[in-house]
């Protein structure tokens, strides 16, 4: 981050425990000096509205103005926050996202969506805007709890679907032994997996049409976080059990070979245990589906795997198959 130059102050926002494990060496490895912090609790409630307006207002406080420069040092909620605010603040600031989860460095801290919540409803208010820079450093992952860990790779996975036989061969070798500390490893694996997600959108940088094949597993998965209050699932393992869903969705409808959808569910489920769906009001998902963000007047888009580097987004899904999907893998008579 040593090119960054020409701003005429520098601000951290991050979490405590972040800040006195990684701190230090994020500002050694930038060159730079005590530079102020901005600290937000850890947790989904840090992004709201609220929150917001307290970061707007410590900037204010420790006189940041136009030039100045703000730097996301945290996972998801903290790359959404930021930018988020970065977005808003003097009405546009330059930001930096420093991502210290596997999730934030190989997704959400690409593409330029910000966010925060309101109510119930996840990422209800954003904007598109680009960070000046993603500085992504594997080492800092091993510090995560292996749960966080394992969430993140299962976003790996949905890229792995995406880009085709290389990577997702490379990592149906590996997924299952991956442990934070294994920094060779994960280097490699953030860059190609991070390297998915910038192509995409590269060429659909606010989401017109291309970059809705990103949603492959979210529209089940947001469901599932919505209806458990964003209390039983990490973001990732909603988004595992989408892929299960959605994969069998794409069974049902003829668009996926079952030796493929068995392949993809092996992958999904070799990453680590997930937090159980049995019990879940069937009901209460299915009518949860069409809030998503990205449907359009109540209809899904729905992105199915059609195979490994190839996917359909189709609108045309039959009522009773996308209840069958969920069926099936809720009650354990499909596993791939």
């Amino acid at each position: 981050m040593q090119r960054l130059k020409g701003y005429s102050s520098v601000f951290v926002l991050t979490e405590l425990s972040l800040w006195e494990r990684w701190g230090n060496k994020l500002l050694c490895d930038a060159g730079w000096a005590g530079l102020p912090s901005i600290l937000v609790p850890s947790g989904e409630s840090s992004k709201s509205l609220s929150m917001a307006g307290y970061v707007a207002s410590e900037l204010l406080e420790c006189g940041a103005d136009r030039r100045s420069l703000l730097v996301a040092f945290g996972g998801g909620v903290v790359g959404d926050l930021g930018g988020f605010v970065a977005s808003t603040y003097m009405r546009g600031i330059d930001y930096v996202q420093a991502p210290t989860t596997v999730l934030a460095q190989v997704d959400s801290a690409l593409g330029g969506k910000t966010a925060v919540n309101v109510g119930a409803m996840k990422n209800l208010v954003g904007t598109f805007y680009a960070p000046r820079m993603v500085v992504s450093d594997p080492a800092v992952l091993a510090s995560l709890l292996p749960r966080a860990f394992q969430s993140g790779l299962y976003e790996t996975v949905k890229h792995a679907i995406l880009s085709g036989p290389a990577l997702f061969g490379w990592l149906e070798g590996k997924v299952a032994g991956l442990r934070p500390g294994d920094t060779p490893l994960l280097e490699t694996l953030v860059a190609r997996a991070a390297q998915v997600k910038v192509d995409v959108v590269s060429r659909d940088e606010r989401e017109a049409g291309l970059r809705r094949v990103l949603n492959l597993g979210h529209t089940y998965g947001h469901a599932l976080e919505e209806a458990t209050g964003y209390r039983r699932f990490l973001h990732g393992e909603a988004v595992a059990w989408g892929m299960l869903i959605v994969t069998r969705l794409a069974e049902l409808a003829s668009v996926l070979d079952p030796a493929v959808g068995k392949r993809i569910a092996r992958v999904v489920r070799s990453v680590g245990p997930l937090p159980g769906i049995r019990g879940l009001n069937e009901e209460k998902i299915l009518g949860l589906l069409p809030r998503d963000k990205k449907a359009v007047g109540g209809k899904i888009h729905w992105v199915l795997p059609e195979g490994l580097g190839k996917v359909r987004v189709t609108p045309d899904v039959p009522d009773a198959a996308v209840a069958r999907a969920f069926c099936d893998v809720q009650r354990g008579e499909w596993n791939g």
